[in-house]
């Protein structure tokens, strides 16, 4: 017997015996449910049987066979009678328990998103992303092919995709493309650690999602539910279905406040603050500018997250401005790092560590956020050093500024897309997908070892673009992306210690040393950060113009 949980109180599991019924009632089910008619089988034994010997143990059966391959709306139907009349917890089973399984996806689609079904049954060993469709349309049987058709689809609407349709309409100005994505606003998030450091305002980091799509895109104003990459179709909230002939994943990911306890409760008061959402920045200077004594916690999760350095970005701007007051002496700064080092890329830590000094903050490493007291002003961390057992610690304090840990969105987690760990997965160099050989990813979403920025994306574009028009001519592969990121430290108001770096940390400056020394704090890495980037950003990244991001040749190709 191979019971298979896919919620607290559903289990479906393969063919059951009557020797099994002893040990289902000592788990505490109190009704099972047979989804397989008798006579499918020659060691099969039948429903009555099952159900006698569950009566004897105090367990009500229900019959609701169904034909394998066959799970029609009227099967559904009945599932959801025998669910309102039993008691949980419940079992049910049929062959493999694939058919349970379905019945139940199919049952919940209208209560539960189509993210969590997947991911239930997929925990439990079942894919049901073959009947995603299905799942979407409420569990009924879909009637559709394809609503929409486009030579190229981009999911995402962010700095990667709009990016990526930019740069396809430069170099192919008659391919039909279309964006996917729900945002009414996109934003420039670079720029929200400048907002939290009271440098930029708020506002200048938005711009509507309708003025930024590159004319002659289209732009699909919905969420994706499901991927079907075997039909070349996507399936969009609603069970509306969108085919293309290939696919570029790009919707950046997901900021997993719930996995904070508290978190959510406080966020926005109570001195807690975090400049990863547009409308906490601003709280975040709020909070620095009123400060003038006390405990500041800054806190870093376990990687990945996007922008490795913006955790600390915010300690050295709010030590700088809390010097520049006068106040620094009374502030106890307590940064909080879920990892072991200060920075990925050892050439800049040197400098870092010249700022840790400067506003004496006390480096934390392997303490990781695991719940916060807004009320109480408490935050609990885990405490995981290598080679010794975890342990935890509460600290006080008057200000917290929260990072929150980062997955990728659910609908690619439990997509045929995601890696183990849930990532798209790519092929690094190309940024093809490793299985299906017309989807490309790019941005904070796939799995590629290089730094989550927008500075990535502005490399990572044209590389796919180049690529998808060497495909759409019959070529192979022409670009390769060398896992260029940038990561610009505020260091202090007017300083930056310019990172720029690619995979395994080798350092890619972009300018020569005796311009900028990003590995030094500089005025002009400020004046490039502050000036020079948002236009970058909004007048040349989006509009596929590619300024000092021209695709690197790919090196097989060129041999």
């Amino acid at each position: 017997m191979e019971l298979k949980k896919i919620s607290p109180k559903i289990t479906v599991s393969p063919q059951i015996t009557v020797e099994d019924i002893p040990a289902i009632a000592a788990e505490g089910f109190r009704a099972i449910i047979c989804n397989r008619p008798d006579g499918e089988g020659a060691d099969q034994p039948t429903f009555e049987e099952i159900e006698r010997a569950a009566k004897a143990a105090g367990i009500e059966a229900r019959y609701v066979p169904v034909q394998a391959g066959m799970v029609k709306d009227a099967d559904v139907e009945a599932f959801g009678d025998a669910l309102k009349d039993l008691q949980r917890p419940l079992l049910a089973y049929c062959r493999t328990g694939t058919r349970s399984a379905t019945l139940w996806s199919f049952h919940e689609s209208h209560k539960r998103p189509m993210s969590e079904i997947l991911g239930a049954t997929k925990a439990a060993g079942y894919d049901m992303t073959g009947v995603a469709r299905r799942i979407a349309n409420g569990g009924k049987t879909p009637t559709d092919t394809g609503d929409a058709h486009f030579e190229v689809v981009v999911v995402g609407g962010g700095a990667g995709g709009i990016s990526v349709a930019a740069s396809l309409k430069s170099r192919k100005p008659g391919l039909n493309i279309a964006i996917i994505d729900p945002a009414d606003i996109h934003y420039y998030q670079p720029g929200w650690t400048m907002v939290g450091g009271g440098v930029f305002d708020a506002q200048t980091t938005a711009k509507t999602m309708g003025s930024l799509i590159p004319q002659g895109v289209h732009w699909i104003k919905s969420a994706v539910a499901a991927f079907e990459p075997k039909n070349n179709a996507i399936i969009l909230d609603g069970c509306r279905v969108v085919k293309y002939d290939r696919l570029v994943v790009c919707p950046g990911l997901k900021l997993d406040w719930s996995k904070i306890d508290g978190l959510e409760e406080t966020l926005g008061r109570n001195g807690v603050t975090s400049n990863y959402r547009y409308d906490l920045a601003p709280y975040t200077w709020q909070l620095v500018e009123s400060m003038k004594e006390g405990r500041a916690i800054f806190t870093q999760p376990p990687m990945p997250i996007k922008c490795a350095g913006a955790p600390q970005k915010a300690m050295y701007l709010s030590g700088d401005a809390w010097h520049r007051a006068g106040v620094l002496k009374d502030i106890d700064i307590q940064f909080m790092n879920a990892g072991g080092v200060l920075f990925g890329v050892k050439d800049y830590v040197p400098a870092l560590m010249n700022y840790v000094e400067k506003y004496d903050a006390t480096l934390n490493f392997f303490h990781n956020l695991v719940s916060i007291d807004g009320p109480s002003k408490k935050a609990t961390f885990k405490i995981a050093k290598p080679d010794t057992d975890p342990t935890e610690v509460t600290v006080e304090f008057d200000m917290i500024h929260v990072c929150p840990p980062q997955t990728a969105p659910d609908f690619i987690r439990v997509s045929p897309l995601a890696d183990s760990a849930g990532w798209v997965d790519v092929d690094q160099a190309t940024l093809r997908h490793k299985e299906f050989d017309n989807i490309w990813s790019l941005g904070d979403v796939m799995n590629a070892p290089n730094a989550k920025t927008a500075a990535a994306a502005r490399k990572q574009a044209p590389t796919v673009a180049d690529n998808i028009v060497a495909d759409i001519a019959g070529r192979s592969a022409v670009a390769q992306y060398d896992g260029y990121g940038s990561c610009p430290l505020t260091v202090e108001r007017g300083k930056i210690v310019l990172a720029e770096f690619g995979y395994g940390g080798a350092l890619k400056p972009s300018f020569p040393s005796f311009l900028l020394d990003g590995t030094k704090p500089t005025r002009a890495a400020w004046f490039l950060k502050e000036t020079l980037l948002p236009p970058v950003y909004w007048k040349a990244m989006l509009k596929g113009k590619e300024w000092m991001a021209k695709p690197e040749k790919l090196k097989i190709a060129a041999e």
